[in-house]
């Protein structure tokens, strides 16, 4: 029951049709966990915490840094040293006296998560490493619980609802983690400060639609936002098929994930070259800057561009990690029936 005060506080978003009382009571009995205090977090704990979820946890156990405050805006100079959690607890508290907000102060392993996480309904993915990604995917997966997820890098952003309603989970789009010394972090590849809030907003946005079961959420697709050139997409995702082994006259992968090595990218170039179709999914300025062939086709405009990737080819994605060349094959996998390798690692540099 919204008392008086909830009724005023939340009138602007009350009167919207779609949205009404029934909406704001699902908001106010709602139970969302946030892992993540950082640049992802900040924007979706403000939201949230505004909009009227009833109950917040947070758990975090890093300290507000000066590298920080360019981009997590709920923190300020004065909370340099202080646990984020907790200062985001109390400035939240703040923002809105009728949310009920508990702060873990405490890193998300494996020995906590499920502890943590049961008591929830919601649980949001603000982490900045691959390892808490998928313990988290994982955990709400074994405890049933829906996850809405965002990643952010330079200047693209990620968002998708994993988990919900049947829909794929985090494994289903990137089934292996990367070696952690191979991706690089915000403090060494750098993050355009305004990025976590655009995402953020949007992974706000998906938690209310979820939890007051409105609107289409980003469950079996995935989004991707370019802060720098202003393009928007939205990929359809689905969980992957079993794959029947099928001898190769000419080309076998060694890792049954489809990725290959430099050396045996060469080899096959040396020995078939007229087989072999590379295709570098970087931004153009990467591709300029340095390449090792190919033609060049950002991930995001793959889908775009199906109608020039030749079917009896084998397809050879490279990027500079491997990553963004993996997440290539699974957006082409309902689209193109042809045969498709990543270049693990990013073949050491592209």
């Amino acid at each position: 029951m919204l008392t008086t005060e909830e009724l005023k506080r939340y009138s602007r978003q009350i009167i919207l049709p779609e949205f009404g009382l029934t909406g704001q009571e699902k908001l106010k009995n709602a139970r969302v966990l946030m892992i993540g205090a950082g640049g992802l977090g900040c924007p979706i704990l403000q939201y949230l915490t505004a909009a009227g979820v009833g109950t917040i946890g947070i758990v975090d156990d890093d300290m507000a840094d000066l590298s920080n405050l360019h981009r997590q805006i709920l923190y300020s100079t004065a909370d340099i040293g202080k646990y984020k959690a907790q200062v985001a607890k109390e400035k939240l508290g703040i923002l809105n006296p009728h949310t009920n907000i508990t702060a873990f102060i405490e890193r998300f392993s494996a020995s906590n998560a499920e502890q943590i996480c049961k008591d929830y309904d919601l649980v949001i993915d603000g982490s900045d490493n691959f390892e808490t990604r998928y313990l988290v995917n994982d955990t709400c997966v074994t405890l049933n619980k829906s996850l809405v997820f965002g990643s952010i890098f330079k200047f693209e952003g990620h968002v998708s609802v994993f988990n919900y309603q049947g829909g794929t989970n985090y494994r289903d789009v990137f089934p292996e983690a990367p070696p952690a010394d191979e991706v690089p972090n915000c403090a060494e590849i750098g993050v355009l400060g305004i990025l976590p809030g655009i995402i953020g907003t949007y992974m706000a946005n998906e938690a209310i639609k979820i939890i007051c079961g409105i609107g289409e959420t980003l469950s079996g697709k995935l989004m991707t936002i370019n802060a720098l050139d202003n393009s928007t997409s939205i990929f359809k995702v689905g969980k992957p098929q079993k794959q029947a082994k099928a001898a190769d006259n000419h080309i076998t992968a060694t890792a049954t994930s489809n990725e290959i090595t430099i050396a045996e990218l060469k080899k096959w170039l040396s020995e078939v070259p007229g087989e072999i179709y590379l295709v570098d999914v970087r931004e153009s300025y990467e591709f300029e800057d340095y390449n090792i062939g190919g033609i060049n086709i950002p991930l995001y405009e793959l889908q775009d561009h199906i109608a020039v990737l030749p079917s009896d080819k084998k397809l050879v994605f490279c990027c500079q990690s491997g990553q963004r060349s993996k997440m290539a094959i699974q957006l082409l996998k309902p689209l193109y029936k042809g045969k498709m390798y990543s270049l693990k690692n990013g073949g050491d540099g592209v």
